[in-house]
């Protein structure tokens, strides 16, 4: 435009048309991008999950063993308990008779438990050594714990 004196210095351009494949081009390109940035954003709120869960199921473990624990120290203090007022009472007993006894009981007890269900089969050896088997079992594994 110069040469018919004319000097552009500057030009608005309102409305941009590019040739349709141009558009559609340029469509697909952001698409795939903004479909990036989706999918990484939503492997990354997958992965917050997944680790929340884990942590959620973790912290359950830990409270249900604690739960446990406590249950046990409370069992074996009231067992302890009961033996010392037992041997108390009872002149010539020793705790050991009273855990024999105890043991005994709960024996028995499980075996009546055991014989209520009706879909449940278990093979026990029930002999008068049997029950004595059993504590020589718990005691060493008692001892053992205990010597750690």
């Amino acid at each position: 435009m110069s040469s018919y004196g004319y000097h552009i210095v500057r030009a608005l351009v309102t409305d941009i048309n590019p040739d349709a494949r141009v558009k559609q081009s340029m469509n697909e390109i952001n698409a795939s991008r903004r479909l990036r940035e989706s999918a990484k954003e939503k492997a990354e709120a997958e992965k917050i999950t997944q680790v929340k869960a884990a942590e959620a199921d973790a912290e359950s473990k830990y409270l249900s063993g604690v739960g446990v624990a406590r249950q046990r120290q409370a069992i074996v203090g009231g067992l302890q308990d009961s033996i010392n007022e037992f041997a108390g009472e009872i002149a010539g007993t020793t705790p050991k008779d009273v855990m024999d006894l105890l043991l005994v009981t709960q024996y028995f007890d499980m075996l009546k438990d055991v014989g209520a269900t009706n879909n449940n089969t278990l093979f026990l050896p029930h002999a008068p050594q049997s029950v004595a088997d059993l504590q020589n079992s718990l005691k060493s594994g008692l001892m053992q714990n205990l010597q750690k």
